[in-house]
């Protein structure tokens, strides 16, 4: 007898559905699976026979060939061995179902025949609901993930015998509530605040602009200035993550198996931290089936490179088109795939490898050629797309002792959305959202700029060299100050205070 089940599959962060189909046959007692199956796909063959047997069930005594289509298509995980065991009971008539053509089930079988859960459920679920189908079935550890897609009818599962039972009675079981993802997104919370950062007046200024136009920063400072603590603090200034910004990163980290099991949705913008250590791979993505990495984990959030000239130089090359497109694409022989990853970078590192070339207090070690050296490790075409350079020196004594609470986040970033909503107007119909992804022929329309202005940053381009790219860098942030005070075009003041926020470019060039 034929069985027919349909469950899903990833390729990157989207889903795509794959029919089980399962024959038992004449024959002395076999199994097999077809249609690509990986290792793991191969071994869910034990551990169907096991979970069958110890959910009370009986094994056929016959050949068993399993199908998962599209067979030319590489199969990978344990998801499948939920539908797998599932076909195996409805060909050999232990459990009889009218129809599953509706139903998408996923979930990985424990010996003893309870459900285990699997990583990229709401991938699955997005899936699902844009085949058009109804209903889910997945591991109950799972379920509020899934939930979160309103449109399908979702049902968390902890054994195979229940899952069972609901294929063959659906009316007879009550799918999971719905998650309400407005209402998640509207508690979300740090743990970090602005006030906490004592001094520092000029990098919090230059965060803020970054925050409200999506600038990437690069912030010089001795040992112990405080870059890392501003940098964790960036997050809180950020608009609220949207609807879709928030599925967008839940997918990433859900595809990664980094999804929290507790939460059902990613509300808060992701900070990630990797160490210089990181290879190519950790850091932009990869592996014989691509997998997210840290560029692609920090999706609508903050990618933090602490001590960046100790990066190897080839890691750091491969941010080039992430920073540039918004997107990785890893190729592979056999397919190629596209990942997500519209960040924004803060990037830190000393003055010189000792680390106290600028710092007042203590006597730097280096030669000019050493420090030369360290900076030259950063190539100009990364730095060119670094749109802030700032300086983050070592707190005064009374700046330490300061009892006055400095701004909140939340007072920041209300200046911060207020930006951001005048850029929303701006490039309404654009398909771009802040001033960092504007392309020459929006900077053609939207940045205006007097005379004075105009005159400043052609003197400048002419006395520090700054190039093409970097000029454009410039009139971007100049853009998003001119937001931040509420004008429509970009000043005298605007245009100085930007090139203001290219200290290794100064330095290098005066």
């Amino acid at each position: 007898m034929l069985a027919r089940l349909q469950s899903a599959a990833l390729f990157g962060i989207d889903a795509y559905i794959v029919q089980v189909e399962v024959d038992i046959l004449q024959g002395m007692p076999s199994m097999r699976i077809v249609g690509l199956p990986d290792r793991a796909v191969q071994e869910s063959i034990e551990r169907i026979r096991s979970a069958i047997r110890n959910s009370q069930y009986e094994l056929p005594r016959r050949p068993i060939t399993i199908n998962l289509a599209p067979a030319d298509t590489k199969k990978e995980g344990a998801a499948f061995d939920l539908p797998i065991a599932l076909g195996i009971l409805m060909a050999s008539g232990q459990v009889e179902v009218r129809s599953l053509e509706e139903f998408i089930i996923v979930g990985e079988l424990s010996l003893d025949g309870s459900v285990r859960p699997v990583n990229g459920v709401l991938p699955i679920a997005l899936g699902a609901r844009d085949a058009g189908k109804k209903a889910l079935i997945v591991p109950v550890q799972n379920a509020r993930e899934a939930a979160v897609v309103a449109e399908i009818d979702v049902y968390g599962v902890k054994s195979l015998h229940e899952a069972a039972s609901i294929i063959s009675k659906p009316d007879s079981f009550e799918p999971c509530a719905k998650g309400g993802i407005d209402e998640q997104i509207a508690v979300a919370e740090y743990e970090v605040d602005f006030s906490e950062v004592k001094g520092q007046e000029q990098a919090k200024r230059a965060l803020e602009i970054a925050a409200a136009g999506g600038h990437n920063v690069l912030m010089i400072g001795p040992p112990g200035s405080g870059k890392t603590m501003l940098a964790r603090r960036l997050p809180t200034i950020l608009p609220p993550m949207s609807i879709e910004e928030a599925l967008e990163v839940t997918k990433i980290y859900s595809v990664a198996g980094l999804l929290p099991r507790d939460k059902a949705l990613v509300t808060v913008r992701p900070f990630r931290a990797p160490h210089h250590t990181i290879s190519n791979a950790g850091l932009i993505g990869g592996g014989s089936i691509p997998k997210p990495g840290e560029v692609s984990l920090a999706h609508n959030g903050v990618l933090f490179l602490d001590e960046l000239p100790e990066f190897h130089r080839d890691t750091l090359e491969v941010l080039r088109q992430p920073l540039e497109d918004g997107v990785v694409t890893i190729a592979r022989a056999a397919h190629t795939v596209t990942f997500p990853a519209r960040f924004t970078l803060i990037a830190a590192m000393n003055p010189c490898p000792c680390g106290y070339a600028t710092d007042m207090t203590r006597q730097c070690t280096c030669t000019e050629s050493q420090i030369r050296r360290y900076r030259m490790r950063i190539s100009g075409p990364l730095l060119d797309r670094i749109d802030m350079h700032i300086e983050v020196p070592r707190l005064r004594p009374d700046e330490i002792l300061e009892s006055t609470p400095s701004e909140t986040s939340t007072q920041i970033r209300e200046r911060v959305m207020r930006a951001r909503q005048m850029q929303l107007e701006r490039f309404s119909g654009t398909g771009i959202y802040c001033n960092a992804h504007m392309q020459q022929k929006h900077m053609r329309k939207f940045c205006i700029m007097t005379d004075g202005a105009r005159d400043i940053l052609r003197a400048a381009i002419d006395s520090l060299g700054f190039s093409a790219r970097a000029s454009d860098r410039i009139l971007k942030v100049a853009r998003t100050i001119a937001d931040l005070a509420g004008s429509e075009l970009i000043r005298e003041e605007h245009i100085a205070e930007a090139i203001h926020y290219r200290t290794l470019d100064r330095e290098l060039f005066v």
